[in-house]
C-alpha cells in the first residue's frame, strides 16, 4: 500500500510518499481501506517535534511510528475472528489516537478504538474534519460540566477545536461568544455562535462580563487577563497548552476555587457515538477549509503551518 513516511522530524518536506506492507488484522481487528484523513495542528507538532520536549515521547532523534496521522474515514475490508461489533462493507470513522497510522491506504485497529459508523447522510470528506475537534472539545467541555444558560467563551473559535466547541457547547445549552479575527465572523455565526468578538478590534477581558467557561483552544490568550473573566467558581480549559503553563496552572489551582484543566485528552468509542448521534440531529456539522489529495500532503502541511485554516485540512487516501 502506499503511505506517507516521516522518517525525521522537521519542515513539511520530511513527508514522502512510499510504499510499505499492506497490515493484517490480528483477531480482535478490523482493516480499514482509508478513503480520507485529516492535517491538524496536532498532526504538525509532532512532524516539528515543537515543543521540543514532544522527542521525549515520540522519539528522540526521529518518530517511533513513522506513519502519522490520527484521523480515518473509510470503509472496513476484513475483520479478525473475533470481530462483533463491525462487518467488512462497514463505513466507519473516528480517531487512531496514540497508534497513530492513518496517513495511509489501510489501517488496522482494535474493533473497540475510537470508531463509530458513518451517519448515513456524510461522505468521508466531512466525516474527516469532525474527530480531531470534535472529540477534544467533548472531552474538556464535558469536564468543565457545562450546563445550560451558562456563559462559555472561546477563544481561537475559529479552528477545528473551536468551531467544533461552539456547536458542542451550544448542544449542551450555553450561550456562547467566540473569539475570532474579522475575516472568521460569518463563520463561527453560522455555527451557532451567540455573540462575537473580533479580536483583533477589541480585548474579551476588558468587557465588564464574567463567564462560566473560558475555553482557548489555540493557546494564544492572555492568562491572567482571561482567568480574572471567570466567574468565581468558574473553569479555565485550556486545550493547547505546554508543559510551563501546564505546570504553573496546576499549582494555581491550589489556590483558588476556580478550575483549570489541561492536559491529554481522552476519547472512546462512545464519544464517537455521541458525536455521530449530534451529526444526525443537525446539531454538528464539518467545517473543511481546503482538501487536498493524498500525494500533496506536503503542502497539506505546509498549510496548517501558517496558522489561518478555519476548521480542518482534508486529504482525499483513495
Amino acid at each position: 500500500m502506499k503511505a506517507i513516511i516521516c522518517e525525521n522530524y522537521g519542515a513539511p518536506d520530511v513527508l514522502q510518499l512510499k510504499e510499505v506492507q499492506t497490515p493484517t488484522p490480528a483477531n480482535n481487528e478490523i482493516l480499514i481501506k482509508i478513503h480520507t484523513t485529516s492535517v491538524n495542528s496536532g498532526d504538525v507538532r509532532i512532524r516539528k517535534a515543537d515543543p521540543y520536549i514532544i522527542r521525549l515521547f515520540f522519539g528522540f532523534s526521529r518518530p517511533k511510528q513513522s506513519i502519522l496521522g490520527v484521523v480515518v474515514s473509510g470503509v472496513i475490508t476484513a475483520v479478525g475472528k473475533n470481530v462483533t461489533k463491525f462487518k467488512v462493507g462497514d463505513r466507519v470513522y473516528g480517531s487512531t489516537g496514540m497508534k497513530f497510522g492513518a496517513y495511509a491506504e489501510y489501517i488496522t485497529l482494535s474493533e473497540d478504538a475510537t470508531l463509530s459508523l458513518l451517519p448515513t447522510h456524510f461522505s468521508h470528506e466531512e466525516a474527516a474534519a469532525i474527530p480531531f475537534g470534535a472529540t477534544a472539545s467533548m472531552h474538556f467541555l464535558e469536564r468543565a460540566n457545562i450546563k445550560p444558560g451558562q456563559k462559555a467563551l472561546i477563544y481561537g473559535a475559529s479552528g477545528a477545536l473551536g468551531t467544533a466547541g461552539i456547536q458542542l457547547a451550544k448542544s449542551f445549552g450555553a450561550h456562547v461568544t467566540a473569539v475570532c479575527s474579522t475575516s472568521n465572523m460569518a463563520l463561527v455565526k453560522s455555527l451557532g455562535a451567540d455573540e462575537v468578538i473580533d479580536y483583533t478590534k477589541e480585548d474579551f477581558t476588558s468587557k465588564d462580563v464574567k463567564y462560566d467557561v473560558i475555553y482557548d483552544t489555540v493557546n494564544k490568550s492572555e492568562f491572567c487577563p482571561a482567568f480574572r473573566s471567570l466567574k468565581k467558581n468558574g473553569t479555565m480549559l485550556l486545550a493547547s497548552a505546554g508543559i510551563p503553563k501546564m505546570l504553573f496552572t496546576s499549582i494555581l489551582s491550589l489556590f483558588t476555587k476556580k478550575r483549570i484543566i489541561s492536559g491529554v485528552i481522552k476519547e472512546s468509542a462512545d464519544d464517537m457515538k455521541h458525536i455521530s448521534s449530534l451529526i444526525e440531529t443537525g446539531k454538528l456539522k464539518a467545517v473543511i477549509d481546503q482538501t487536498f489529495s493524498f500525494a500533496e500532503m506536503a503542502a497539506a502541511h505546509a498549510y496548517v503551518d501558517k496558522g489561518h485554516k478555519k476548521g480542518n485540512v482534508v486529504i482525499k487516501v483513495a
